[in-house]
């Protein structure tokens, strides 16, 4: 072998690995906001209770007890889907979604909001990692700007927020915000270099049918462990504070797998 072809050989095999590490980036990353971001406590069910008493629904009932259960077991889905399949009718879900949506506000109103410790954090290593950040929830979008005002996560913070409104009305479990964020963007070439992370299985049910490549529960919110990888997370984390290092490492196995 002549020098100039092992030049040539090492001039290659450097284009590959820059070109793998390119592939492997995680260049976009999805974010849930309540329950993952946002700590809840308890505010979805608070809200739904004022939901179900403007229906005729009262607390301490079997009726209550049981819709509450769906509630929970559907957390991360947008809420004019779940309160559709709990009224039925149009109208009373449409009337459930308005209470909601104004008993949520009033709790934000009222000082009960909170990011989950080091969402904010994380989120500013992202972007300045040079990846686009994106904050979803199945809140209507007067709800998702009430909350990210109360705080103080103003215009800079992120790249873009979306909501079920802003994608044709299908929430959670569908992919849409998902693929969304990709489209608007442009932060990535394709679904595998997307990151989403979330606290429900919807989350991860979300982020699968995206096709993302990495798809993270977090332990803060709604669902727990099992529950999670049973939806198809890649990674469970203790909470969103986690997931620079979770991004950077899965790139860095990734890369090393294909070497």
């Amino acid at each position: 072998m002549l020098p100039g072809d092992r030049r040539d050989d090492r001039e290659r095999t450097g284009l590959v690995r820059l070109l793998k590490q390119k592939q492997n980036r995680i260049s976009l990353v999805v974010l849930d906001m309540a329950g993952t971001t946002v700590a809840d406590d308890g505010l979805v069910e608070q809200a739904f209770d004022a939901a179900a008493r403007r229906l005729g629904v009262e607390p301490g009932t079997p009726d209550h007890a049981e819709k509450l259960a769906y509630v929970r077991a559907t957390m991360g889905e947008s809420k004019i889907s779940v309160f559709r399949h709990l009224f039925g009718e149009e109208a009373r879900a449409q009337e459930a979604n308005a209470a909601f949506e104004e008993a949520y506000g009033q709790l934000v109103a009222a000082g009960q909001c909170a990011p989950v410790p080091g969402a904010r954090e994380a989120i500013e290593r992202l972007r300045g990692e040079g990846r686009g950040v994106v904050l979803t929830t199945g809140f209507a979008r007067v709800t998702q700007e009430a909350i990210l005002a109360a705080l103080g996560w103003g215009e800079g913070l992120v790249d873009l927020t979306l909501c079920p409104g802003d994608v044709g009305g299908r929430g959670r479990p569908y992919p849409d915000m998902v693929l969304a964020a990709l489209l608007r963007t442009r932060a990535a070439d394709a679904v595998a270099q997307v990151a989403v992370a979330g606290d429900t299985s919807y989350d991860m049910l979300t982020g699968s049918r995206a096709g993302a490549g990495m798809v993270a529960g977090v332990l803060t919110g709604a669902h727990e462990e099992g529950a999670l990888r049973a939806a198809g997370a890649t990674h469970v984390l203790g909470s969103v504070a986690e997931l620079p290092d979770a991004v950077a490492e899965y790139e860095l196995r990734a890369t090393e797998t294909e070497s």
